[in-house]
């Protein structure tokens, strides 16, 4: 099958591409990425090149059976209905807003220009609210960093807009709780996600996989199984093989990286398998350092990153925006809260303050970006 590269900027192209790759006879399109083949697998309808937030960019297959079993397990379970795209195009996120508007069979609307608070209001005045005398419900996804610019956006308008969603996805990074009680004060739906591009977007919803979506731990690894699964990464057939393995039964699965456990039949992802420091001879999950952090009144978005230490060989510092997150006060706060959850071992060095974090375009913290301000900035090792 023939594969057609696409401006993964522009939301209008990726829409013409996915009408035609998923419901129609192709091409596939290309999102992203350099020096990729002209020819693809069979059934193949996006290759989405990821953002590299923590490693390197790999190109995602994904087929048109794939990405439709997703939109369908999405409506099985939150509904039917017309989609507001406020999400980047090139990512799976966006991808899937699309997909899920094509195969329910609703124009989507399409949100113009830059991410604010107005420009989300007004592209959400202006979906329908019925179709033939039927009312259709609103849905849309977001990132945690866009939905707090929308909660604090003082204009009455835009939590009215959030109030008419039947649905709003929440995925890309952890939600912060904090942010979760103003959303549901707000009146705003939330359902937190979890997926990447490997299972075509998010499959397991508020801890529950969709219909058909096996979840499992390895080792303390979650994966996944199920018809959302990419086929694999193009042109690394190798990575490909590691990443997603067949169990004695034929049945696929998708070793994501993330550490979890059960609780309730409900997932709880606890960290990245691979973002573990050694500080002092013992591990630090940062993830969970993090995770507590966030806790802290006014570090809702920081985010904790390794750095070298001289004494300990690795140690952390905690990147948040905003003026709450600078002086000798906000450091003491942070490394008190960890301490108290994590132990004495897992306290932050430092906080660094900036103006405002780096993100990528997915809209998730650029975390290269963060760990060379980190690294810039680092002060002494902590002696205690």
């Amino acid at each position: 099958m023939r594969l057609e590269p696409v401006d993964a900027s522009d939301a209008r192209a990726v829409l013409r591409g996915l009408r035609g790759a998923v419901l129609g006879a192709g091409p596939a399109i290309a999102l992203g990425g350099t020096d990729l083949p002209a020819e693809v697998p069979a059934g193949t309808a996006v290759v989405v090149t990821t953002s590299g937030s923590t490693g390197y960019p790999k190109s995602v297959v994904l087929s048109r059976a794939a990405l439709t079993s997703s939109a369908l397990a999405t409506a099985d379970r939150i509904g039917d209905g017309a989609w507001l795209l406020a999400l980047p195009p090139g990512y799976i996120a966006g991808v899937q807003v699309l997909v899920r508007a094509l195969v329910a069979g609703h124009e989507p609307a399409i949100l113009q220009g830059s991410f604010s608070a107005s420009a989300f209001t007004a592209a959400a005045s202006a979906m329908a609210s019925s179709d033939g005398g039927r009312a259709v419900p609103a849905y849309t996804s977001l990132v945690p960093a866009q939905l707090q610019t929308l909660l604090d956006d003082p204009e009455p308008a835009t939590a009215r807009a959030l109030a008419r969603f039947e649905a709003i996805l929440v995925g890309g990074q952890v939600l912060a709780p904090a942010l979760a009680e103003r959303a549901a004060a707000a009146g705003a739906r939330i359902v937190r996600t979890y997926g990447s591009s490997e299972t075509a977007g998010g499959c397991v919803y508020d801890g529950v996989p969709l219909a058909g979506v096996g979840m499992r731990t390895v080792d303390g690894e979650v994966e996944l199984s199920g018809p959302t699964l990419a086929e694999g990464y193009l042109g690394d057939a190798a990575l490909t093989a590691r990443v997603f393995t067949v169990d004695p039964d034929g049945k696929r699965w998708y070793r994501t990286g993330d550490l979890g456990e059960f609780a309730g039949g409900h997932l709880r992802v606890t960290g990245r398998a691979d973002n573990v420091i050694v500080s002092g001879g013992i591990n630090v999950s940062l993830d969970r350092v993090e995770r507590v952090v966030r806790t802290v009144p006014g570090f809702g978005d920081a985010v904790v990153v390794p750095v070298a230490d001289p004494r300990w060989g690795q140690a952390s510092i905690v990147v948040a925006a905003g003026s709450g997150a600078t002086g000798t006060d906000a450091t003491a706060r942070v490394r008190a809260a960890v301490a108290a959850e994590l132990g004495p071992v897992a306290r932050p060095r430092a906080v660094l303050g900036v103006a405002e974090l780096p993100l990528l375009a997915s809209g998730k913290p650029d975390r290269a970006a963060l760990r060379d301000l980190a690294e810039g900035a680092a002060g002494p090792s902590d002696a205690e």
